[in-house]
């Protein structure tokens, strides 16, 4: 399992695309622990599991990290279709398929927040921005591939010559990573998973049954490692 790229330098500041999830707050840890000062930016796009930011705001605290929530709820009103931000549209049950997953799609969503997060790394002069896309989301989500990162590493170069501090990267460590890799990388690190959010359902504890609690507890089963999570359906 390799996720330094000799390519890759460690940043000395980094803006981390922090969701709550498993894995930005993975990345979040695996970059402290390699010395990165990080600034955690959110995003509320009026998705229905906005519960997300909480325990992103409370991974920032353990972390000693700024945190920002940037406001999207205008925009998220009009991306309609998709079980995150359309009540109409039913959240899957299950293990994901193809048709289940494109379900959960919302249109460019990890373009926007990469734009908006590199906005925000010229005006501190931070030196790379990080998002913890994963293997698991190639198939269906189109800005989770290993092509888009790469092209949109040379679009933020050219749309911002002069404006980037030199070296600036765009980072996607996980890229080539599973879930429960993933898991694996944060076990080692100490990650508190208890405090991180993955049901797409949004309610007080995780549903149990949607595909994002079916991935996370498969992680956890996979590695032999306790699952913390406390779920509705258990």
């Amino acid at each position: 399992m390799t996720i330094d790229h000799p390519e890759h330098r460690h940043p000395e500041h980094a803006i981390v695309i922090a969701s709550g999830g498993l894995d930005s707050t993975v990345l979040a840890y695996w970059l402290a622990a390699r010395h990165s000062r990080l600034t955690l930016v959110s995003f509320d796009y009026g998705q229905r599991h906005r519960v997300e930011l909480d325990h992103a705001a409370e991974i920032a605290r353990l972390l000693l990290s700024p945190h920002r929530i940037i406001d999207l709820t205008s925009l998220g009103a009009l991306l309609t279709g998709s079980a995150l931000t359309d009540t109409s549209v039913a959240v899957p049950d299950g293990h994901y398929t193809d048709e289940s997953m494109a379900a959960t799609v919302v249109p460019n969503r990890n373009a926007i927040m990469l734009d908006i997060a590199v906005a925000v790394a010229i005006a501190v002069r931070a030196d790379a921005v990080a998002f913890g896309a994963h293997a698991g989301d190639h198939t269906i989500y189109p800005d989770c591939r290993p092509e888009f990162v790469e092209r949109f590493a040379r679009s933020v170069q050219a749309a911002n010559e002069g404006l980037l501090v030199p070296g600036f990267q765009v980072l996607a460590p996980f890229l080539t990573l599973t879930k429960t890799d993933i898991v694996r990388v944060g076990e080692a690190l100490a990650v508190p998973f208890a405090r991180t959010w993955s049901c797409y359902r949004g309610r007080e504890v995780h549903c149990g049954t949607c595909g994002t609690c079916t991935e996370r507890q498969e992680a956890f089963r996979d590695n032999g490692i306790a699952d913390p999570t406390v779920y509705r359906a258990a």
